[in-house]
C-alpha cells in the first residue's frame, strides 16, 4: 500500500476479465480511481457468454456489487466473498444460479478463484473499504476487454447484442475512471454517473 501512496480503507472497485483471466482492483484517490494491482485468476471454468442456469459451469457476465454481508472469511476456500449474482438483470432474464465467488484455492466452477495468497490482499482490501465507510463495493466481469478490435472480432458471436450492452459500462470507466451507477430497467441494464 505504501509504494502505490494509499492508506488501507479507500473505496476499491473491481473488474474481471474472463478470456485474459484478469482480476483488476482499482482504489478511489480523489475523483477517480487509480490502478493497484492486476491478479491471474488461477482457476475459471465456462466459456464466452452470461451464466445461464445453476449448474451450467459458466461465470457471469454483467455488473454486481459486494456488501459487508457478502465477505465470507469462514469461506471452505480459504476466504471469499459473493458477487451478488443473480442480479436484477439475471432475474428478469430467468438466470439462476447462486454462490458464485471470488475465492481462494485453484479451482472453480463458475467462480474466480484467485490462489490462497491473492484472495488474502484481495478480501484484506475489500473488507478495509467496507469498514472504511464503502457501503458496497461494484464488481464489473467482462468476456473480455472490451476494445473496439475485439468486438469487431466477435461481431457475429451469439452473445454480440448483450455484449454491446457491457461496453457502454466498460467504455464509461475508461473514460472517467468512475464506475457508473447500473440500474436495471425495462430488463436491461442503465447507466448513470456516480453520485
Amino acid at each position: 500500500m505504501r509504494k502505490k501512496d494509499s492508506n488501507g480503507g479507500a473505496p476499491i472497485f473491481i473488474r474481471a476479465f474472463k478470456e485474459e483471466r484478469q482480476l483488476e482492483l482499482w482504489l478511489r484517490k480523489g475523483d477517480s480511481f487509480v490502478f493497484f494491482e492486476s491478479y491471474f485468476i488461477a482457476g475459471t471454468s465456462g466459456g464466452h457468454g452470461p451464466k445461464l442456469r445453476q449448474g451450467d459451469g459458466q461465470i457471469p457476465e454483467g455488473f454486481y456489487f459486494v456488501t459487508p454481508r457478502q465477505m465470507n472469511p469462514q469461506s471452505n476456500f480459504h476466504l471469499s466473498f459473493t458477487i451478488g449474482y443473480p442480479n436484477k438483470f439475471d432475474r428478469a432474464h430467468a438466470r439462476s444460479g447462486d454462490f458464485i465467488m471470488v475465492h481462494g484455492s485453484d479451482v472453480s466452477i463458475g467462480c474466480l478463484a484467485m490462489t490462497n495468497t491473492k484472495i488474502e490482499q484481495i478480501h484484506t482490501l475489500a473488507d478495509a473499504s467496507l469498514k472504511g465507510g464503502q457501503k458496497f463495493l461494484r464488481i464489473h466481469v467482462f468476456p473480455f476487454k472490451m476494445t473496439d478490435e475485439v468486438m469487431n472480432q466477435h461481431s457475429d458471436h451469439r452473445w454480440f447484442t448483450f455484449w454491446q450492452i457491457l461496453k457502454t459500462g466498460y467504455q464509461r470507466f475508461e473514460d472517467t475512471k468512475m464506475p457508473s451507477n447500473v440500474i436495471v430497467k425495462d430488463k436491461t441494464y442503465h447507466f448513470d454517473e456516480q453520485d
